[in-house]
Protein backbone atom coordinates (compact mmCIF):
# COMPACT_ATOMS: atom_id res chain seq x y z
CA UNK A 1 0.00 0.00 0.00
CA UNK A 2 2.80 2.39 0.96
CA UNK A 3 4.71 1.56 -2.22
CA UNK A 4 1.66 2.26 -4.39
CA UNK A 5 1.07 5.54 -2.60
CA UNK A 6 4.69 6.60 -3.21
CA UNK A 7 4.42 5.71 -6.88
CA UNK A 8 1.16 7.64 -7.15
CA UNK A 9 2.76 10.67 -5.44
CA UNK A 10 5.67 10.63 -7.86
CA UNK A 11 3.41 10.56 -10.89
CA UNK A 12 1.24 13.26 -9.32
CA UNK A 13 4.28 15.49 -8.82
CA UNK A 14 5.43 14.82 -12.37
CA UNK A 15 1.98 15.66 -13.68
CA UNK A 16 1.89 18.91 -11.71
CA UNK A 17 5.32 19.87 -13.06
CA UNK A 18 4.25 19.13 -16.62
CA UNK A 19 1.03 21.04 -16.12
CA UNK A 20 2.92 24.00 -14.71
CA UNK A 21 5.17 23.92 -17.74
CA UNK A 22 2.20 23.99 -20.12
CA UNK A 23 0.58 26.85 -18.18
CA UNK A 24 3.75 28.89 -18.08
CA UNK A 25 4.41 28.35 -21.77
CA UNK A 26 0.91 29.58 -22.52
CA UNK A 27 1.38 32.68 -20.38
CA UNK A 28 4.77 33.40 -21.94
CA UNK A 29 3.88 33.14 -25.59
CA UNK A 30 5.95 34.75 -28.31
CA UNK A 31 3.60 37.72 -28.36
CA UNK A 32 4.35 38.40 -24.70
CA UNK A 33 8.09 38.05 -25.22
CA UNK A 34 8.14 40.39 -28.15
CA UNK A 35 7.68 43.28 -25.72
CA UNK A 36 10.79 42.54 -23.68
CA UNK A 37 14.42 41.63 -24.23
CA UNK A 38 15.01 40.76 -20.58
CA UNK A 39 17.61 37.95 -20.36
CA UNK A 40 15.96 36.78 -17.14
CA UNK A 41 12.47 36.52 -18.66
CA UNK A 42 13.86 34.78 -21.74
CA UNK A 43 15.77 32.39 -19.48
CA UNK A 44 12.64 31.55 -17.51
CA UNK A 45 10.71 30.88 -20.72
CA UNK A 46 13.42 28.57 -22.08
CA UNK A 47 13.56 26.77 -18.73
CA UNK A 48 9.78 26.34 -18.70
CA UNK A 49 9.86 24.91 -22.21
CA UNK A 50 12.63 22.47 -21.26
CA UNK A 51 10.80 21.50 -18.05
CA UNK A 52 7.63 20.67 -19.93
CA UNK A 53 9.45 18.78 -22.70
CA UNK A 54 11.59 16.56 -20.48
CA UNK A 55 8.87 15.83 -17.90
CA UNK A 56 6.24 14.99 -20.52
CA UNK A 57 8.77 12.79 -22.31
CA UNK A 58 9.56 10.73 -19.21
CA UNK A 59 5.86 10.39 -18.37
CA UNK A 60 5.23 9.30 -21.95
CA UNK A 61 7.81 6.52 -21.53
CA UNK A 62 6.37 5.34 -18.24
CA UNK A 63 2.74 5.21 -19.32
CA UNK A 64 3.30 3.96 -22.88
CA UNK A 65 5.43 1.02 -21.71
CA UNK A 66 3.36 0.24 -18.61
CA UNK A 67 2.24 -3.39 -18.53
CA UNK A 68 4.14 -4.41 -21.68
CA UNK A 69 6.45 -7.44 -21.55
CA UNK A 70 10.02 -6.23 -22.36
CA UNK A 71 10.71 -9.49 -24.19
CA UNK A 72 7.96 -9.09 -26.80
CA UNK A 73 7.99 -7.55 -30.28
CA UNK A 74 5.11 -5.30 -29.24
CA UNK A 75 7.30 -3.78 -26.51
CA UNK A 76 10.23 -3.21 -28.89
CA UNK A 77 8.01 -1.61 -31.53
CA UNK A 78 6.37 0.65 -28.95
CA UNK A 79 9.79 1.59 -27.56
CA UNK A 80 11.11 2.53 -31.01
CA UNK A 81 8.04 4.69 -31.66
CA UNK A 82 8.55 6.31 -28.24
CA UNK A 83 12.20 7.06 -28.99
CA UNK A 84 11.30 8.73 -32.28
CA UNK A 85 8.39 10.70 -30.81
CA UNK A 86 10.51 11.88 -27.87
CA UNK A 87 13.48 12.77 -30.09
CA UNK A 88 11.23 14.95 -32.27
CA UNK A 89 9.82 16.61 -29.14
CA UNK A 90 13.33 17.39 -27.85
CA UNK A 91 14.44 18.59 -31.30
CA UNK A 92 11.56 21.08 -31.38
CA UNK A 93 12.52 22.30 -27.89
CA UNK A 94 16.18 22.79 -28.87
CA UNK A 95 15.19 24.68 -32.02
CA UNK A 96 12.88 26.93 -30.02
CA UNK A 97 15.35 27.60 -27.18
CA UNK A 98 18.39 27.98 -29.48
CA UNK A 99 21.86 28.81 -28.07
CA UNK A 100 23.12 26.34 -25.49
CA UNK A 101 20.22 23.99 -26.15
CA UNK A 102 21.31 23.58 -29.78
CA UNK A 103 24.77 22.67 -28.47
CA UNK A 104 23.26 20.23 -25.96
CA UNK A 105 21.28 18.54 -28.73
CA UNK A 106 24.43 18.21 -30.83
CA UNK A 107 26.23 16.76 -27.81
CA UNK A 108 23.56 14.09 -27.29
CA UNK A 109 23.45 13.24 -31.02
CA UNK A 110 27.18 12.47 -30.93
CA UNK A 111 26.85 9.85 -28.17
CA UNK A 112 26.53 6.39 -29.67
CA UNK A 113 25.03 4.99 -26.46
CA UNK A 114 21.74 6.80 -27.04
CA UNK A 115 19.07 5.10 -29.19
CA UNK A 116 19.55 5.61 -32.92
CA UNK A 117 16.22 7.45 -33.15
CA UNK A 118 17.74 10.20 -30.98
CA UNK A 119 21.11 10.41 -32.71
CA UNK A 120 19.51 10.46 -36.18
CA UNK A 121 16.85 13.04 -35.31
CA UNK A 122 19.08 15.37 -33.28
CA UNK A 123 21.95 15.21 -35.80
CA UNK A 124 20.02 17.76 -37.89
CA UNK A 125 21.07 20.34 -35.27
CA UNK A 126 24.66 20.19 -36.59
CA UNK A 127 23.65 22.51 -39.43
CA UNK A 128 20.98 24.38 -37.51
CA UNK A 129 22.22 27.83 -36.57
CA UNK A 130 20.69 31.20 -37.37
CA UNK A 131 23.35 33.97 -37.43
CA UNK A 132 22.96 37.17 -35.42
CA UNK A 133 22.44 40.52 -37.10
CA UNK A 134 25.76 42.16 -37.88
CA UNK A 135 25.07 45.19 -35.65
CA UNK A 136 25.10 42.93 -32.56
CA UNK A 137 28.25 41.19 -33.77
CA UNK A 138 29.93 44.52 -34.52
CA UNK A 139 29.25 45.66 -30.95
CA UNK A 140 31.05 42.56 -29.59
CA UNK A 141 34.00 43.17 -31.96
CA UNK A 142 34.38 46.86 -31.10
CA UNK A 143 34.07 46.37 -27.34
CA UNK A 144 36.51 43.44 -27.26
CA UNK A 145 39.19 44.83 -29.58
CA UNK A 146 38.97 48.42 -28.32
CA UNK A 147 38.12 49.91 -31.70
CA UNK A 148 36.35 53.06 -32.78
CA UNK A 149 35.59 51.45 -36.13
CA UNK A 150 36.49 48.14 -37.84
CA UNK A 151 38.61 49.85 -40.50
CA UNK A 152 41.32 50.53 -37.88
CA UNK A 153 42.39 46.88 -38.05
CA UNK A 154 40.53 45.41 -41.01
CA UNK A 155 41.02 46.41 -44.65
CA UNK A 156 37.75 44.61 -45.35
CA UNK A 157 35.22 42.76 -43.21
CA UNK A 158 32.41 40.69 -44.73
CA UNK A 159 29.20 41.35 -42.82
CA UNK A 160 27.64 38.08 -44.00
CA UNK A 161 29.16 35.20 -41.97
CA UNK A 162 30.84 32.29 -43.75
CA UNK A 163 29.70 29.97 -40.95
CA UNK A 164 27.31 30.11 -38.00
CA UNK A 165 27.24 27.71 -35.06
CA UNK A 166 25.39 27.45 -31.75
CA UNK A 167 27.61 29.85 -29.79
CA UNK A 168 29.44 31.94 -32.41
CA UNK A 169 29.66 32.90 -36.06
CA UNK A 170 32.68 33.33 -38.33
CA UNK A 171 33.38 36.21 -40.73
CA UNK A 172 35.93 36.50 -43.51
CA UNK A 173 38.14 39.59 -43.24
CA UNK A 174 41.43 41.06 -44.51
CA UNK A 175 43.89 42.76 -42.13
CA UNK A 176 45.10 46.29 -42.81
CA UNK A 177 48.66 45.47 -41.78
CA UNK A 178 49.72 42.89 -44.38
CA UNK A 179 46.50 42.15 -46.32
CA UNK A 180 46.39 38.75 -44.61
CA UNK A 181 43.10 36.88 -45.06
CA UNK A 182 41.68 35.92 -41.68
CA UNK A 183 38.66 34.20 -40.18
CA UNK A 184 37.18 36.13 -37.25
CA UNK A 185 35.11 34.07 -34.82
CA UNK A 186 32.73 36.21 -32.75
CA UNK A 187 30.75 34.95 -29.77
CA UNK A 188 27.06 35.75 -29.63
CA UNK A 189 26.21 38.56 -27.18
CA UNK A 190 24.80 37.66 -23.76
CA UNK A 191 25.75 34.01 -24.10
CA UNK A 192 27.62 33.63 -20.78
CA UNK A 193 24.62 34.77 -18.74
CA UNK A 194 22.32 32.57 -20.78
CA UNK A 195 24.63 29.60 -20.32
CA UNK A 196 24.61 29.85 -16.52
CA UNK A 197 20.82 30.01 -16.44
CA UNK A 198 20.37 27.12 -18.87
CA UNK A 199 22.91 24.83 -17.19
CA UNK A 200 21.22 25.26 -13.81
CA UNK A 201 17.93 24.33 -15.48
CA UNK A 202 19.41 21.23 -17.12
CA UNK A 203 20.99 20.08 -13.85
CA UNK A 204 17.78 20.54 -11.87
CA UNK A 205 15.80 18.73 -14.55
CA UNK A 206 18.14 15.74 -14.61
CA UNK A 207 18.09 15.46 -10.82
CA UNK A 208 14.30 15.75 -10.71
CA UNK A 209 13.86 13.07 -13.36
CA UNK A 210 16.27 10.81 -11.46
CA UNK A 211 14.29 11.30 -8.26
CA UNK A 212 10.86 10.73 -9.79
CA UNK A 213 12.02 7.85 -12.04
CA UNK A 214 15.19 6.27 -10.49
CA UNK A 215 15.99 4.19 -13.58
CA UNK A 216 16.33 7.32 -15.73
CA UNK A 217 19.49 9.04 -14.51
CA UNK A 218 21.09 11.60 -16.84
CA UNK A 219 23.21 13.68 -14.45
CA UNK A 220 26.39 12.19 -15.94
CA UNK A 221 25.35 13.59 -19.33
CA UNK A 222 24.67 17.07 -17.96
CA UNK A 223 27.97 17.06 -16.06
CA UNK A 224 29.95 16.16 -19.19
CA UNK A 225 28.13 18.75 -21.27
CA UNK A 226 28.70 21.43 -18.63
CA UNK A 227 32.45 20.75 -18.65
CA UNK A 228 32.65 20.96 -22.42
CA UNK A 229 30.55 24.10 -22.89
CA UNK A 230 32.26 26.07 -20.09
CA UNK A 231 35.64 25.79 -21.79
CA UNK A 232 34.15 26.49 -25.21
CA UNK A 233 33.07 30.02 -24.26
CA UNK A 234 36.66 31.14 -23.57
CA UNK A 235 38.28 31.85 -26.94
CA UNK A 236 41.69 32.48 -25.35
CA UNK A 237 41.62 28.91 -24.02
CA UNK A 238 40.50 27.73 -27.46
CA UNK A 239 43.40 29.55 -29.12
CA UNK A 240 45.83 27.82 -26.75
CA UNK A 241 44.25 24.46 -27.59
CA UNK A 242 44.69 25.25 -31.27
CA UNK A 243 48.37 26.06 -30.85
CA UNK A 244 48.98 22.88 -28.88
CA UNK A 245 47.40 20.69 -31.57
CA UNK A 246 49.22 22.67 -34.25
CA UNK A 247 52.50 21.87 -32.48
CA UNK A 248 51.57 18.19 -32.11
CA UNK A 249 51.03 17.87 -35.87
CA UNK A 250 53.74 20.22 -37.09
CA UNK A 251 55.54 17.36 -38.90
CA UNK A 252 52.38 15.84 -40.38
CA UNK A 253 51.92 17.06 -43.97
CA UNK A 254 48.37 15.67 -44.08
CA UNK A 255 47.11 17.97 -41.32
CA UNK A 256 46.77 21.74 -41.37
CA UNK A 257 45.87 23.86 -38.35
CA UNK A 258 45.40 27.64 -38.84
CA UNK A 259 47.66 30.17 -37.18
CA UNK A 260 46.26 32.43 -34.40
CA UNK A 261 46.58 36.23 -34.52
CA UNK A 262 46.87 37.02 -30.83
CA UNK A 263 46.67 40.82 -31.29
CA UNK A 264 43.07 40.37 -32.41
CA UNK A 265 42.01 37.62 -30.01
CA UNK A 266 40.10 37.96 -26.71
CA UNK A 267 37.73 35.81 -24.65
CA UNK A 268 34.90 36.57 -27.10
CA UNK A 269 36.75 37.19 -30.37
CA UNK A 270 39.24 34.88 -32.05
CA UNK A 271 41.15 35.78 -35.20
CA UNK A 272 42.99 33.10 -37.16
CA UNK A 273 44.38 32.32 -40.57
CA UNK A 274 41.65 31.82 -43.19
CA UNK A 275 41.83 28.26 -44.58
CA UNK A 276 39.91 27.17 -47.64
CA UNK A 277 38.35 23.77 -48.05
CA UNK A 278 35.08 21.88 -48.09
CA UNK A 279 33.40 19.82 -45.38
CA UNK A 280 34.97 16.41 -44.97
CA UNK A 281 31.68 14.68 -45.83
CA UNK A 282 31.13 16.63 -49.07
CA UNK A 283 31.23 13.54 -51.28
CA UNK A 284 30.42 15.46 -54.45
CA UNK A 285 33.44 17.75 -53.93
CA UNK A 286 35.73 14.78 -53.30
CA UNK A 287 34.50 13.10 -56.46
CA UNK A 288 34.97 16.25 -58.54
CA UNK A 289 38.54 16.61 -57.31
CA UNK A 290 39.36 12.93 -57.73
CA UNK A 291 40.09 12.55 -54.00
CA UNK A 292 39.58 9.04 -52.62
CA UNK A 293 36.91 9.01 -49.90
CA UNK A 294 38.52 5.95 -48.28
CA UNK A 295 41.93 7.69 -48.14
CA UNK A 296 40.30 10.70 -46.49
CA UNK A 297 38.62 8.38 -43.96
CA UNK A 298 41.92 6.58 -43.29
CA UNK A 299 43.76 9.87 -42.73
CA UNK A 300 40.98 11.10 -40.46
CA UNK A 301 41.07 7.91 -38.38
CA UNK A 302 44.87 8.08 -38.08
CA UNK A 303 44.81 11.74 -37.02
CA UNK A 304 42.34 11.14 -34.20
CA UNK A 305 43.95 7.86 -33.18
CA UNK A 306 47.23 9.76 -32.78
CA UNK A 307 45.49 12.37 -30.62
CA UNK A 308 43.96 9.74 -28.33
CA UNK A 309 46.68 7.12 -28.00
CA UNK A 310 49.88 9.13 -28.50
CA UNK A 311 49.37 12.81 -27.65
CA UNK A 312 46.72 12.28 -24.98
CA UNK A 313 45.21 15.60 -26.07
CA UNK A 314 42.00 15.33 -28.02
CA UNK A 315 39.83 17.52 -30.25
CA UNK A 316 36.41 16.68 -28.85
CA UNK A 317 34.02 18.19 -31.41
CA UNK A 318 34.50 16.07 -34.49
CA UNK A 319 31.56 17.08 -36.65
CA UNK A 320 31.94 17.75 -40.43
CA UNK A 321 31.89 21.56 -40.11
CA UNK A 322 35.09 21.43 -38.05
CA UNK A 323 37.07 19.32 -40.53
CA UNK A 324 37.70 20.57 -44.06
CA UNK A 325 39.33 18.81 -46.99
CA UNK A 326 41.72 21.03 -48.91
CA UNK A 327 42.83 19.96 -52.41
CA UNK A 328 46.34 21.09 -51.45
CA UNK A 329 48.72 18.57 -49.95
CA UNK A 330 51.43 16.01 -50.52
CA UNK A 331 48.99 13.25 -51.52
CA UNK A 332 46.50 15.44 -53.35
CA UNK A 333 44.65 16.62 -50.26
CA UNK A 334 45.06 17.62 -46.63
CA UNK A 335 42.74 17.89 -43.64
CA UNK A 336 42.12 21.31 -42.09
CA UNK A 337 41.14 21.15 -38.41
CA UNK A 338 38.99 23.95 -36.97
CA UNK A 339 37.11 24.86 -33.77
CA UNK A 340 39.18 23.82 -30.75
CA UNK A 341 36.80 24.97 -28.03
CA UNK A 342 36.18 21.42 -26.81
CA UNK A 343 39.55 19.78 -26.25
CA UNK A 344 40.40 17.24 -23.59
CA UNK A 345 43.65 16.49 -21.81
CA UNK A 346 43.51 12.76 -21.09
CA UNK A 347 44.91 11.44 -17.84
CA UNK A 348 48.20 9.62 -18.56
CA UNK A 349 47.13 6.48 -16.65
CA UNK A 350 43.89 6.47 -18.63
CA UNK A 351 45.77 6.88 -21.93
CA UNK A 352 47.95 3.86 -21.20
CA UNK A 353 45.02 1.71 -20.00
CA UNK A 354 43.04 2.67 -23.06
CA UNK A 355 46.00 1.61 -25.23
CA UNK A 356 46.03 -1.72 -23.39
CA UNK A 357 42.28 -2.09 -23.93
CA UNK A 358 42.68 -1.71 -27.67
CA UNK A 359 45.55 -4.16 -27.77
CA UNK A 360 43.31 -6.65 -25.95
CA UNK A 361 40.42 -5.92 -28.32
CA UNK A 362 42.62 -6.62 -31.35
CA UNK A 363 44.05 -9.91 -30.08
CA UNK A 364 40.69 -10.90 -28.51
CA UNK A 365 42.07 -11.27 -24.98
CA UNK A 366 38.74 -11.48 -23.10
CA UNK A 367 40.41 -11.88 -19.69
CA UNK A 368 42.42 -8.69 -20.21
CA UNK A 369 39.33 -6.82 -21.42
CA UNK A 370 37.44 -7.74 -18.26
CA UNK A 371 40.45 -6.86 -16.09
CA UNK A 372 40.61 -3.40 -17.68
CA UNK A 373 36.84 -3.10 -17.26
CA UNK A 374 37.27 -3.53 -13.51
CA UNK A 375 39.97 -0.81 -13.58
CA UNK A 376 37.55 1.53 -15.35
CA UNK A 377 34.88 0.73 -12.76
CA UNK A 378 32.32 -0.95 -15.02
CA UNK A 379 32.83 -4.55 -13.88
CA UNK A 380 30.45 -6.96 -15.65
CA UNK A 381 29.61 -4.41 -18.34
CA UNK A 382 33.15 -4.64 -19.74
CA UNK A 383 31.97 -7.62 -21.81
CA UNK A 384 30.25 -5.06 -24.05
CA UNK A 385 33.47 -3.16 -24.89
CA UNK A 386 34.12 -5.30 -28.00
CA UNK A 387 30.56 -4.67 -29.22
CA UNK A 388 30.83 -0.92 -28.64
CA UNK A 389 34.21 -0.48 -30.33
CA UNK A 390 34.76 -3.31 -32.81
CA UNK A 391 31.31 -4.67 -33.61
CA UNK A 392 32.21 -8.12 -32.22
CA UNK A 393 31.07 -9.91 -29.07
CA UNK A 394 33.62 -10.73 -26.39
CA UNK A 395 33.55 -14.41 -27.41
CA UNK A 396 33.56 -13.72 -31.15
CA UNK A 397 35.60 -15.92 -33.49
CA UNK A 398 35.41 -13.48 -36.41
CA UNK A 399 38.39 -11.49 -37.66
CA UNK A 400 38.94 -7.81 -36.91
CA UNK A 401 36.52 -5.69 -38.92
CA UNK A 402 34.27 -8.54 -40.02
CA UNK A 403 31.51 -7.85 -37.49
CA UNK A 404 29.34 -10.58 -36.00
CA UNK A 405 28.03 -13.81 -37.42
CA UNK A 406 24.28 -14.46 -37.58
CA UNK A 407 24.53 -16.71 -34.52
CA UNK A 408 26.48 -14.09 -32.53
CA UNK A 409 23.93 -11.41 -33.40
CA UNK A 410 21.12 -13.68 -32.26
CA UNK A 411 22.85 -14.44 -28.94
CA UNK A 412 23.71 -10.77 -28.32
CA UNK A 413 20.14 -9.68 -29.08
CA UNK A 414 18.88 -12.21 -26.56
CA UNK A 415 21.39 -11.04 -23.96
CA UNK A 416 20.57 -7.35 -24.44
CA UNK A 417 16.89 -8.04 -23.82
CA UNK A 418 17.69 -8.51 -20.15
CA UNK A 419 19.29 -5.05 -19.86
CA UNK A 420 17.17 -2.28 -18.38
CA UNK A 421 17.48 1.49 -18.37
CA UNK A 422 18.95 1.11 -14.88
CA UNK A 423 21.82 -0.95 -16.32
CA UNK A 424 22.60 1.65 -18.99
CA UNK A 425 22.52 4.45 -16.42
CA UNK A 426 24.84 2.49 -14.10
CA UNK A 427 27.26 1.76 -16.95
CA UNK A 428 27.51 5.40 -18.08
CA UNK A 429 27.78 6.73 -14.50
CA UNK A 430 30.62 4.32 -13.71
CA UNK A 431 32.84 5.29 -16.63
CA UNK A 432 35.65 7.82 -16.07
CA UNK A 433 35.06 11.20 -17.72
CA UNK A 434 37.98 10.56 -20.09
CA UNK A 435 36.25 7.41 -21.28
CA UNK A 436 33.05 9.31 -22.00
CA UNK A 437 35.10 11.78 -24.06
CA UNK A 438 36.70 9.11 -26.24
CA UNK A 439 33.33 7.32 -26.57
CA UNK A 440 31.78 10.49 -27.97
CA UNK A 441 34.71 11.08 -30.33
CA UNK A 442 34.65 7.48 -31.48
CA UNK A 443 30.95 7.78 -32.27
CA UNK A 444 31.52 10.90 -34.37
CA UNK A 445 34.51 9.34 -36.15
CA UNK A 446 32.59 6.16 -36.90
CA UNK A 447 29.74 8.18 -38.39
CA UNK A 448 32.11 10.14 -40.64
CA UNK A 449 34.13 7.16 -41.87
CA UNK A 450 30.89 5.33 -42.62
CA UNK A 451 29.57 8.28 -44.62
CA UNK A 452 32.85 8.32 -46.56
CA UNK A 453 32.22 4.69 -47.50
CA UNK A 454 35.23 3.30 -45.63
CA UNK A 455 35.03 -0.25 -44.26
CA UNK A 456 35.05 -0.70 -40.49
CA UNK A 457 38.57 -2.15 -40.74
CA UNK A 458 40.05 1.26 -41.67
CA UNK A 459 39.20 2.79 -38.28
CA UNK A 460 40.04 -0.37 -36.32
CA UNK A 461 43.50 -0.73 -37.86
CA UNK A 462 44.32 2.91 -37.19
CA UNK A 463 43.25 2.55 -33.54
CA UNK A 464 45.13 -0.70 -33.03
CA UNK A 465 48.34 0.59 -34.62
CA UNK A 466 48.44 3.84 -32.66
CA UNK A 467 47.45 2.07 -29.43
CA UNK A 468 50.60 -0.05 -29.69
CA UNK A 469 52.67 2.98 -30.56
CA UNK A 470 51.19 4.78 -27.56
CA UNK A 471 52.15 1.88 -25.29
CA UNK A 472 55.74 2.07 -26.52
CA UNK A 473 55.95 5.60 -25.07
CA UNK A 474 55.22 4.33 -21.56
CA UNK A 475 57.84 5.28 -18.99
CA UNK A 476 58.24 2.58 -16.34
CA UNK A 477 58.25 4.77 -13.22
CA UNK A 478 58.35 1.73 -10.89
CA UNK A 479 61.84 0.82 -11.97
CA UNK A 480 65.05 2.82 -11.79
CA UNK A 481 66.82 0.29 -13.97
CA UNK A 482 67.65 1.52 -17.46
CA UNK A 483 67.96 -2.13 -18.59
CA UNK A 484 64.40 -2.91 -17.52
CA UNK A 485 63.11 0.16 -19.36
CA UNK A 486 64.99 -0.93 -22.51
CA UNK A 487 63.62 -4.47 -22.18
CA UNK A 488 60.11 -3.11 -21.78
CA UNK A 489 60.43 -1.00 -24.91
CA UNK A 490 61.93 -3.98 -26.76
CA UNK A 491 58.97 -6.16 -25.72
CA UNK A 492 56.49 -3.55 -26.90
CA UNK A 493 58.47 -3.20 -30.12
CA UNK A 494 58.18 -6.94 -30.81
CA UNK A 495 54.42 -6.81 -30.20
CA UNK A 496 54.25 -3.83 -32.50
CA UNK A 497 56.13 -5.64 -35.29
CA UNK A 498 53.98 -8.76 -34.82
CA UNK A 499 50.73 -6.87 -35.09
CA UNK A 500 52.08 -4.76 -37.96
CA UNK A 501 52.47 -8.01 -39.92
CA UNK A 502 48.86 -8.86 -39.10
CA UNK A 503 47.81 -5.35 -40.10
CA UNK A 504 49.78 -5.68 -43.32
CA UNK A 505 47.90 -8.84 -44.27
CA UNK A 506 44.56 -7.27 -43.34
CA UNK A 507 45.58 -4.15 -45.24
CA UNK A 508 46.23 -6.22 -48.39
CA UNK A 509 42.84 -7.87 -47.96
CA UNK A 510 41.24 -4.43 -47.55
CA UNK A 511 43.10 -3.14 -50.63
CA UNK A 512 41.87 -6.09 -52.70
CA UNK A 513 38.32 -5.46 -51.50
CA UNK A 514 38.63 -1.79 -52.50
CA UNK A 515 39.97 -2.77 -55.93
CA UNK A 516 37.06 -5.19 -56.35
CA UNK A 517 34.57 -2.53 -55.27
CA UNK A 518 36.12 0.08 -57.60
CA UNK A 519 36.23 -2.35 -60.53
CA UNK A 520 32.59 -3.30 -60.00
CA UNK A 521 31.54 0.34 -59.86
CA UNK A 522 33.52 1.22 -63.00
CA UNK A 523 32.11 -1.80 -64.85
CA UNK A 524 28.57 -0.70 -63.94
CA UNK A 525 29.36 2.83 -65.14
CA UNK A 526 30.76 1.38 -68.38
CA UNK A 527 27.61 -0.70 -68.94
CA UNK A 528 25.42 2.32 -68.25
CA UNK A 529 27.46 4.45 -70.69
CA UNK A 530 27.41 1.71 -73.32
CA UNK A 531 23.65 1.37 -72.96
CA UNK A 532 23.25 5.12 -73.42
CA UNK A 533 25.37 5.06 -76.61
CA UNK A 534 23.49 2.08 -78.04
CA UNK A 535 20.12 3.69 -77.33
CA UNK A 536 21.23 6.89 -79.10
CA UNK A 537 22.50 4.93 -82.11
CA UNK A 538 19.27 3.02 -82.57
CA UNK A 539 16.82 5.77 -81.61
CA UNK A 540 16.66 7.21 -85.20
CA UNK A 541 15.88 3.72 -86.54
CA UNK A 542 13.18 3.12 -83.93
CA UNK A 543 11.49 6.48 -84.57
CA UNK A 544 11.72 6.29 -88.37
Amino acid sequence: MVTRRRIFNKYLIAGVIAGAGVTFQTLTSNSFLSSTDSPFINGVVRSSRALFTITSTVIDYKFSLYGLNPHTDDYRLTLSELHLRSAKRILAMCEANKGIYIKAGQFVAAIRQVPKEYSTTLSSLQDHAIPFLFESIKHVLVSNLGLNCLSEFFFSFDEVPVAAASIAQVHHAVLVKDRQEVAVKVQYPGLEYQMKFDLVTMSLLSKSVGWIFPGYRFQWLVTEFEKSIASELDFIAEAKNLERIRENFKDNTMVRVPNVFWDFTTRQVMTMEFCRGRKVDDLEFLKERGISEVKVAKTLAEVFAEMIFVHGFLHGDLHPGNILVSPEGKNGFSLVLLDFGICKQLNEDFRLKYCELWEALVVKDSAKIQEIGVYFGVGKYSRYFPVIFTGRTIDSKSALGEGMSVEERKNLKQELKSLKMEDISSFMESLPTDFLTVLRTDGLLRSLTSKLGAPLRVRLLAYAEYALYGLSLKADSKSDSAIEVVLFRFKIGLRYIQLRLVFGILGIVSWLENIKHLSTRRFKDFLASAGFVVRNLYRPLLTA
